[in-house]
């Protein structure tokens, strides 16, 4: 079982950056791999960034690859997400997912979710 917490979320301007992060606690985190998603109201659940358990591999999604930098740091127990450049559509609920199962850096298919961090950009 693992246990999932973001934070870093906010208010930020048009052309302005937030780091978020996802602390984990529970069993070894580094042996997860680990995603971030967004919802936006009204809107389905879409994901914006993974990176496998070592840190060997990352994936994006194409409207935020070039602004957004997934890391993390399993001494810590945590994952970064690093987001510049935001603007108005980067407005989301931001929520992060771990999992354990082969290929996920691939099947984006997740088994722990946290409560999520809100991240809203003003134009």
């Amino acid at each position: 079982q693992v246990q999932l917490v973001e934070s870093g979320g906010g208010l930020v301007q048009a052309g302005g950056s937030l780091r978020l992060s996802c602390a984990a606690s529970g069993r070894s985190f580094s042996s997860y791999t680990t995603g971030w998603f967004r919802q936006a109201p009204g809107k389905e659940r879409e994901f914006v960034a993974a990176i496998t358990s070592t840190g060997s591999a990352t994936s994006y999604a194409a409207s935020v690859k070039g602004r957004f930098t997934i890391s993390r740091d399993n001494a810590k127990n945590t994952v970064y997400l690093q987001m510049n450049s935001l603007n108005s559509e980067d407005t989301a609920l931001y929520s992060c997912a771990a999992t354990d199962r082969r290929g996920a850096i691939v099947t984006r298919q997740y088994d722990y979710w946290g409560q999520g961090t809100q991240v809203t950009v003003s134009s």
